[in-house]
């Protein structure tokens, strides 16, 4: 009742309207009383034939404000109705909103009826608690991922990223995540994703289990930018809704390439300047402010963050992919040749870091995870010699110890889907391996 009775107080008995002037492309000119107009602001297009198109001003053009729908434009003419809507843009997120799908509106997708909406309205738009006022990251986190929980540990309210080329399985490894990770609320996030595969992750990969802890927030590939790009805020706004609640949230999403891609397309449609690979320079605005948004906060609750990179053309050191890698805590690259060799989730760890780590790890194994961290980088430089056979067995201990540990610990490293790992098996899997080398000597 009492988010009913604010939601009624949002409204305005008097309707402020402009009216459209023209349509550029992606972008509409609509003429009226530009001081009810704000950067942001919401408005209704009235198309006559009972259809009408959300919208959101991005600019201003002369005297017109210039703004971007988040449907189609079909049924759009000049000198359309574009009424100014007075309720802000926020959502009101609940507790009943575990195992539900919506869209990145906050409306649901799923045909399990309508949301209960929260007392709390969550703005899309937020900004990260101070700096000075959240606390540190929390104690380490199982994911059930046997190669992440070992020689990448990661802490409650860490943020991590998932750098990846198409169809090298990220979107796997997240599903895998979603279902074994340690979390009270899991808040997924479909960023441009393939409509085909919604209903695959639903149902396979996450599954009933896993839904039931979770929200799951969905724009597809053909949606217009704007709702890609409010997908992902609205991701983040329900997971801080789940930590002031005082929850450990898992906030996944799938991918910050598209969520990129999506402000590339309305910065261009507005006039920007191409930069990078044609990336305007608000995406490199906007996405620490994403990204800053998961983490720690002020009090118990806290936003464990897992963001795919869908790096373009296998480059790791693209635009997007560089920017993600300097404001997370850490990176967890997956590479296509390891995936070719069939061995899944394909990490390769000598490139993959958290930033937690050394501290997030357990001490009494570190020294095995560092001569485990040892014995593979040894193999992966010598790694062409000895598929050549141009390596002579006995020239190097080294070489002979990598040689002799790189099936165990390639076997180690490969878990199946539905394979769940506690962390502390994961170590004394680990030191066995390590062990068993010791113990020749």
């Amino acid at each position: 009742m009492k988010a009913l009775a604010e939601q009624i107080a949002d409204l305005d008995g008097v309707n402020i309207y402009g009216r459209v002037v023209g349509v550029r492309g992606l972008m509409v000119e609509i003429a009226g009383p530009i001081h009810a107009m704000s950067v942001g602001a919401r408005i209704v297009i009235e198309t006559g034939t009972n259809r009408f198109i959300p919208a959101e001003v991005i600019g201003f053009s002369g005297d017109n404000a210039v703004v971007m729908p988040f449907a189609g434009l079909e049924g759009v003419r000049r000198g359309c109705r574009a009424v100014i809507a007075n309720a802000a843009s926020q959502v009101r997120p609940s507790m009943a909103w575990l195992g539900r799908v919506i869209n990145a509106m906050g409306e649901p997708i799923d045909g399990k009826g309508p949301l209960l909406q929260g007392p709390v309205p969550m703005p899309y738009r937020n900004s990260p608690p101070p700096a000075h006022s959240r606390k540190r990251v929390g104690a380490p986190l199982d994911l059930g991922v046997r190669s992440l929980n070992t020689f990448l540990t990661c802490c409650r309210g860490q943020r991590m990223g998932i750098f990846a080329g198409s169809g090298v399985g990220k979107s796997v490894l997240l599903s895998m995540l979603a279902r074994n990770a340690d979390a009270d609320v899991s808040v997924i996030g479909l960023i441009g994703e393939r409509g085909r595969e919604v209903q695959e992750f639903l149902q396979e990969d996450l599954g009933e289990e896993g839904l039931a802890r979770a929200v799951v927030v969905v724009a597809t590939s053909d949606e217009p930018a704007l709702m890609r790009r409010q997908a992902a805020y609205l991701t983040m706004s329900v997971s801080e809704y789940f930590r002031d609640e005082g929850k450990d949230v898992m906030c996944m999403m799938d991918s910050v390439t598209r969520f990129a891609m999506a402000q590339r397309e309305i910065g261009l449609s507005v006039g920007e300047p191409p930069t990078a690979k044609g990336y305007t320079p608000t995406v490199f605005t906007e996405l620490p402010k994403l990204l800053e948004r998961a983490g720690p906060g002020t009090d118990e609750g806290s936003i464990t963050g897992i963001f795919t990179v869908l790096v373009d053309g296998d480059d790791h050191n693209e635009p997007v992919a560089d920017a993600v890698r300097g404001i997370l805590d850490g990176h967890i690259v997956m590479q296509r040749a390891i995936a070719e060799r069939g061995r899944y989730p394909a990490i390769n760890i000598l490139k993959s870091v958290s930033r937690t780590m050394p501290k997030s790890c357990d001490p009494v194994f570190l020294p095995t995870i560092t001569r485990a961290r040892q014995i593979m980088a040894t193999y992966s430089d010598m790694e062409e010699l000895i598929r050549l056979g141009a390596y002579r067995a006995g020239s190097s201990p080294e070489v002979d110890e990598a040689i002799r540990l790189h099936e165990p610990l390639e076997t180690f490293l490969r878990q199946r889907k539905e394979e769940v790992s506690s962390l502390g098996d994961g170590y004394r899997q680990l030191e066995q391996i390590i062990g068993s080398l010791e113990t020749e000597r």
